[in-house]
């Protein structure tokens, strides 16, 4: 089989390649550029530079590779600019992954795995969130992801495909520096930008009900997200397969305090946080139920928390050296 990953040279798509190219499927990756990096990619793995929307690019590189499957990685993600842009957030991540679908039933491509989001629940108030809870977004990007879904498994009815969709809870980490998030979007990324600038991380909100009064979260490192890629994509080439949804986390929660405390730890630069206001549509506990992850994909989380602020904060200091000191 060959693989196609589009966002493929991105922080998660690079992780993604090379969990797959790591255990000897075939890929190439289509990937614009605008935030991937083609240098995160192993010289041997085909690299075409492009977009989803390019019609003429995607039934070239489909036919040129023999693609089987399609791994969709390539999005925008950013929860606070799809509020103020979503006419760019539904553009480009349904849109974009019309022509994408157009494309693959046209090839006659019959695997696909999408990457979704666990902003699809919105903010359920349960100790575990399910596959199966209600899914209530309350921003532009987590209706994208919906709506995402829903085509994608819309169009395997209709033509045949086997789909799968991976909810991801807060991705975190780094296999090797390298590979490392080098956005300052997510909250121990924010963390390490406001320590190396010799501010106090924030805290948005310490009065939530949780043992801490701060929203809890669960964290899954990238390299164990990259795994369950892998764990869905060789499920996906056998048979007898539909649609599976699937979340990816740990099942485990982390308080912000918690994580802030970690972070001080790694990095040596211990400052108290800073507490904010609360954010609005913050849930106070966001914490994936993993079962179904383990039962359909044998799947299982491999690194925690600290695993994650670790090799976070070496990335973090190969792209900013000043962190350290050097």
């Amino acid at each position: 089989m060959t693989w196609l990953i589009t966002g493929g040279a991105g922080y998660i798509g690079a992780h993604v390649v090379r969990s797959m190219t790591g255990s000897g499927e075939r890929v190439v990756v289509l990937d614009d550029l605008s935030t991937g990096i083609a240098e995160r990619l192993p010289a041997d793995v085909p690299l075409v530079r492009g977009s989803v929307f390019d019609r003429a690019v995607l039934d070239h590189v489909l036919a040129r590779h023999d693609v089987t499957g399609v791994v969709h990685l390539a999005a925008k993600k950013q929860v606070g600019e799809s509020v103020e842009k979503p006419l760019l957030y539904y553009r480009e991540n349904v849109a974009g992954l019309t022509v994408l679908l157009e494309a693959v039933v046209a090839a006659g491509v019959r695997r696909f795995l999408f990457s979704s989001s666990a902003a699809v629940y919105g903010v359920p108030d349960v100790e575990l969130i399910t596959e199966d809870a209600p899914c209530v977004p309350i921003n532009p990007y987590g209706e994208t992801k919906l709506a995402g879904e829903w085509l994608v498994r819309a169009t395997g009815r209709a033509h045949g495909l086997s789909t799968g969709c991976l909810r991801y809870f807060n991705v975190a980490g780094a296999a090797t520096p390298e590979l490392s998030d080098t956005g300052v979007f997510n909250v121990i990324p924010m963390f390490f930008d406001r320590l190396t600038r010799g501010e106090a991380p924030r805290i948005f909100g310490d009065d939530y009900p949780t043992p801490d009064g701060t929203c809890v979260r669960d964290y899954i490192h990238v390299a164990d997200l990259a795994d369950a890629h892998l764990a869905l994509a060789r499920r996906l080439a056998g048979p007898g397969i539909g649609d599976l949804t699937v979340n990816i986390g740990r099942g485990e929660g982390v308080s912000v305090r918690e994580l802030a405390d970690v972070v001080g730890e790694v990095s040596g630069l211990d400052r108290k946080p800073e507490v904010r206001p609360r954010r609005p549509g913050d849930a106070a506990r966001a914490v994936a139920s993993a079962a179904r992850a383990s039962e359909e994909l044998g799947w299982a989380p491999r690194q925690g928390v600290r695993e994650m602020v670790e090799s976070a904060w070496e990335g973090w200091c190969l792209h900013h050296p000043e962190a350290r000191g050097d």
